[in-house]
């Protein structure tokens, strides 16, 4: 029997930096959200743990068997390997918690064959930070680094999304580390819909000192009448949301002929 999990796209509605940590760490406040589409994963029962991977971006992967998949396979005690298939749709360092949601839906295909150890929120932390709100992929408010997950009034689920990246990745570290310490306050309270239009993203002025091209992003997303449009997580991937598919639809076609370059994804909120 093949088990099947989407690994959902993640992307940050509002992310606040608070400050730099003892620890090497960020001390912030995010809202989680996730897309209905993302990378594909299929397992089987195996003699021993495996993975393929394969799609678009599978050789952006530097060491598949050193992904996350595999470490999460590792985390998780079963009596039986996974040979798993990773179909890798999101780009990689793309600020779309693509590895994290590639380890969330693993975590989901051992519960759908075993049930997950009663542990499993630590064993998920382990991996990343973003890892934990992935293994449920549900809107959620995340505080500490991203690991203390609070509910949140979904009141955007269904909303229409579309997803750019301009095909250059952006990796975490340098981004952090380009934060200019300001702390610039909570994150708002209330719906996430309040909360993703009070919010912002302290990252996004670190990440375009690194990729101006999510300038260029930003600012042709602004032009195609979204409800809301900022940079996901670190970057480079931004988004965009609409009050209707067909909005997006426009949109998505708009920027497709004008820069075929980016890449794309339609969706809509979980």
């Amino acid at each position: 029997m093949v088990l099947r999990e989407t690994a959902y796209a993640k992307i940050n509605l509002a992310l606040h930096v608070r400050r730099r940590r003892e620890d090497g760490y960020h001390e912030l406040e995010t809202l989680f959200a996730f897309v209905d589409a993302g990378d594909e994963l299929a397992a089987r029962k195996a003699e021993a743990d495996r993975l393929t991977t394969v799609g678009p971006f599978a050789q952006a992967l530097e060491n598949p068997f050193d992904n996350i998949v595999m470490q999460a396979l590792g985390a998780l005690p079963r009596p039986d390997g996974l040979d798993v298939t990773l179909e890798k749709n999101l780009p990689v360092a793309a600020g779309l918690g693509g590895g994290s949601a590639d380890a969330g839906a693993l975590f989901r295909l051992v519960e759908q064959a075993y049930g997950l150890p009663d542990d499993w929120h630590a064993r998920a932390e382990k991996l990343g930070a973003d890892v934990p709100a992935c293994v449920r992929s549900e809107m959620a408010v995340g505080r500490g680094t991203g690991t203390e997950l609070e509910p949140v009034e979904n009141d955007m689920a269904g909303m229409a999304v579309l997803l750019i990246n301009p095909l250059v990745p952006v990796p975490t570290g340098p981004v952090f580390k380009a934060w200019d310490g300001i702390d610039r306050g909570p994150l708002p309270g209330g719906s996430a819909r309040k909360i993703a239009q009070e919010g912002r993203n302290d990252l996004r002025d670190p990440a375009i000192g690194i990729c101006p091209e999510i300038a260029e992003v930003l600012q042709a997303l602004a032009a195609t009448d979204p409800w809301m449009h900022e940079m996901s997580g670190s970057g480079a991937t931004c988004f965009a949301l609409y009050e209707t598919a067909e909005i997006r639809d426009i949109a998505a076609q708009k920027l497709a002929s004008g820069h075929s370059g980016w890449w794309q994804m339609k969706g809509l909120l979980r």
